[in-house]
């Protein structure tokens, strides 16, 4: 597994967009803000040509010129880490236009991002052994003040710490909207932990990182970008920590999902999953509900599978660097994960 050099003091940021752009409001306003914040920092800010652009059809421009921008910022060495605009629909129209031997063989860039990024924080690891971050988009260094996360995305990136805790209270309903660009999360609800094959002992599990946004997985799945259970194969002595979180997906389709992923061989060598809050938090259709919807298929394996981690778009969600070895402690509803660039 190749790592990018630590984001220096100083360092260089790119922003790109190879999803949606910050073309409308809150994103546009947050976006412009979290320049500001980043370069009182001290940062260099280098942001790239559809980093506001909003011409594209679920992605800020076309396929085309998305997967160009891709290309020029993920081999330049002048970077230390390039950070998505934001998430959106239809990234992995982009990924024809991607030059993924390039990336493979050019310098390793840190490569952040949320959501519809998966298309490429999960790509990066398994097509370029390449380890990338599954964290926060760029618009979200805009909110004032700081959740704790944004310092914990950047000091992941600078090599300042290499554990990430849960945060303990999440959000259940937000605030931001385009008259309140800037609100921070509204966090009022208690993290509570739902595990199986565990319990409320502490335990550890080990193994690399790999997931990011169940929505997106299901699409990669069976593709030619499909690489996942070669991965879980070339790192069968560590074995995969799989996480999950979702976002448009309603429980079925939850279960249909990771039938699925079983399917395409993914869950090979599993060392243990954590499951982050879906969107569309404490639905139930016709019996089943987002805890069944993910034991009904994950418990056979005998692994520990913790559910409603500190993961997913019901914000904070903590950042993970996909394709490390890691161990992850989990004690009653806390969540530590400790990171090994190994």
């Amino acid at each position: 597994m190749r790592y990018p050099a630590d984001l220096r003091e100083n360092g260089s940021l790119g922003f790109i967009a190879p999803s949606f752009g910050c073309a409308t409001e809150p994103y546009r306003s947050a976006f412009l803000r979290g320049q500001e914040v980043l370069g009182t920092l001290g940062y260099r800010l280098n942001q790239g040509p559809n980093a506001l652009a909003g011409a594209g059809t679920g992605i800020s421009n076309t396929p085309e010129a998305c997967g160009a921008e891709v290309n020029e910022y993920l081999t330049d060495p002048s970077l230390d880490a390039v950070i998505s605009c934001g998430g959106g629909e239809l990234m992995c129209e982009v990924l024809d236009h991607i030059d993924f031997d390039a990336i493979r063989n050019a310098e390793p860039v840190w490569f952040m991002g949320f959501s519809d990024n998966t298309n490429l924080t999960f790509l990066l690891p398994t097509l370029c052994d390449t380890a990338a971050v599954y964290g926060p988009n760029a618009p979200a260094f805009g909110m004032d003040p700081w959740h704790p996360v944004l310092a914990d995305a950047l000091a992941l990136l600078s090599g300042k710490t290499d554990t990430i805790r849960s945060y303990g209270m999440w959000e259940a309903e937000g605030l931001k909207d385009e008259e309140h660009p800037y609100e921070p999360y509204n966090v009022t609800e208690p993290t509570i932990l739902r595990k199986v094959n565990a319990d409320d002992a502490p335990f550890r599990m080990e193994g690399r990182m790999l997931g990011g946004c169940l929505d997106v997985l299901n699409v990669l799945a069976g593709t030619c970008y499909d690489r996942a259970a070669e991965f879980a194969e070339r790192y069968k002595e560590d074995g995969i920590v799989w996480f999950f979180e979702c976002c448009d997906l309603n429980v079925f389709d939850m279960r249909r999902a990771l039938w699925h992923l079983e399917h395409c061989g993914w869950f090979r060598n599993v060392k243990g999953f954590l499951i982050g809050r879906p969107l569309h938090y404490g639905e139930e259709f016709l019996g089943l509900d987002q805890y069944t919807a993910v034991a009904g298929i994950l418990e056979k394996y005998g692994v520990p599978v913790i559910m409603d981690a500190d993961l997913g778009h019901l914000p904070p969600s903590m950042p993970v660097i996909v394709g490390s070895r890691a161990s992850v402690t989990c004690e009653e509803n806390d969540i530590t994960i400790t990171y090994k660039k190994v």
